[in-house]
């Protein structure tokens, strides 16, 4: 009888990535997920790892303008796309409109499910810029929060979507 000794060599690969803006190279191991290599080996700790089954929406980031949960998908799937971490969702070194509103409607607390929820948010006022409570709560299915509830989540949302629209009638 014959025994196979395991192959301690695990196969890797180089990904090119664009990261809010900027061109990353990494080496990765082929079976690493997008939530482990971006907290790990690109040190963008704010995507967070909750649950690594897609329930919590902590893991969210948008790949190629879509929203994505990095937590399901291998980092070697996304080589040569374009990656927007919570990082980069905003100008540096301030809170864009979105972020603002969650600040002024007290819309979180530990801030653990904060990407999932602004990604969700900035993604309904793209497609619907006066959207109901209904279609807010229904925008972030899928995004889990054990601190606050949703109802400052909605407020959050609306004072965002009616901030839009003012500015677009002041211009």
């Amino acid at each position: 009888m014959t025994t196979t000794e395991p192959d301690d060599e695990v196969p890797t690969r180089t990904i090119r990535l664009r990261v809010n803006g900027r061109q990353r190279r990494v080496t990765i191991e082929d079976r690493q997920l997008l939530v482990d290599v971006l907290r790990h080996e690109l040190h963008l700790t704010g995507t967070h790892a909750g649950c690594y089954n897609g329930d919590c929406a902590a893991c969210t980031v948008r790949v190629d303008g879509r929203i994505a949960k990095s937590c399901l998908l291998l980092a070697a799937s996304v080589d040569g796309c374009e990656l927007r971490t919570i990082e980069g969702i905003s100008p540096e070194g301030e809170l864009g409109d979105i972020q603002q509103a969650f600040w002024d409607s007290d819309a979180f607390q530990c801030g653990f499910c904060i990407a999932g929820h602004l990604f969700a948010i900035e993604d309904l006022l793209e497609s619907n810029p006066e959207p109901s409570d209904s279609d807010v709560r229904q925008a972030l299915t899928g995004n889990l929060c054990r601190c606050t509830g949703y109802t400052n989540i909605v407020k959050a949302a609306q004072l965002a979507a009616q901030r839009r629209r003012d500015a677009v009638e002041h211009t």
